[in-house]
């Protein structure tokens, strides 16, 4: 039961709050999840993501496009909170960076290696084998009972999900119901690779006044740029659905 204030958007249960009391609820264990403007606008389309997101403990509202339609289509207000902020703090949370329980599923080695050494450079005790390299999953079925078995055998408090969002969603769905204890398993795909260089570094203040996208078009226009122009359709399912599911 939810003990914390939510907004419902398009059937979703957003939590409405700041980003300490969301590190606070993420240390319970849940799925947590940080969908963004480009994933929202699939939801008619992809209903194995879509039910991804009304199956998660936390959302977190990291759009600031889908606060903006909000306000401007509904009147309502919602705090954003940027996936990036979340995973800053909680990344400087003196109890998680003293437990060091980490479990992160990473896309390519590259990646893998550059977390890794973020991790220790921020004051994490951590070893090699956090580490686990995510196969290519089929975006209609995302399983992995390699994964599965390994979280079983190490038990981590955390599970950090580093791929690409629409499939680290339905990963994570797939690991909350499969795993025999209640981890944290948290969806922020990219985030880390802005706070380790490997995507554009985004000041505070870019952050605060929602900007990430501007700079991540600026650093990858070809990338970047169609994958905004495909969120139009967010600002038609707002208007038409507002709190309720799409039909």
């Amino acid at each position: 039961m939810k003990t914390y204030n939510t907004i419902k958007i398009l059937g979703v249960d957003f939590i409405n709050g700041t980003v300490d009391e969301v590190i606070s609820l993420v240390k319970k264990g849940g799925l947590v999840v940080v969908p963004s403007a480009s994933g929202l606008a699939t939801i008619k389309k992809d209903s194995k993501y879509y039910n991804a997101l009304l199956s998660a403990d936390i959302v977190i509202p990291d759009s600031g496009y889908m606060t903006m339609l909000w306000y401007v289509l509904r009147r309502k207000k919602i705090k954003r909170i940027s996936g990036l902020a979340f995973l800053s703090n909680f990344l400087n949370d003196p109890e998680v960076k003293a437990s060091s329980d980490l479990l992160l599923v990473d896309p390519w080695p590259v990646e893998a290696k550059h977390n890794l050494n973020y991790l220790r450079n921020s004051g994490f005790n951590v070893a090699d084998d956090i580490s686990y390299l995510a196969p290519m999953y089929d975006r209609d079925r995302v399983e992995d009972s390699a994964l599965l078995t390994m979280i079983e055998m190490k038990k981590p408090k955390y599970v950090i999900l580093n791929i690409a969002g629409g499939i680290e969603e339905k990963l994570g769905l797939y690991l909350k119901k499969h795993l025999s204890y209640k981890p944290t398993i948290i969806c922020t795909g990219a985030a880390i690779a802005f706070l380790t260089g490997q995507q554009a570094r985004i000041p505070n203040w870019g952050d605060k006044f929602f900007l990430g996208w501007l700079f991540r078009c600026i650093q990858n226009p070809k990338r970047f740029i169609p994958r905004y122009f495909k969120t139009f359709p967010l600002a038609t399912y707002i208007f038409l659905y507002g709190d309720h599911q799409p039909l």
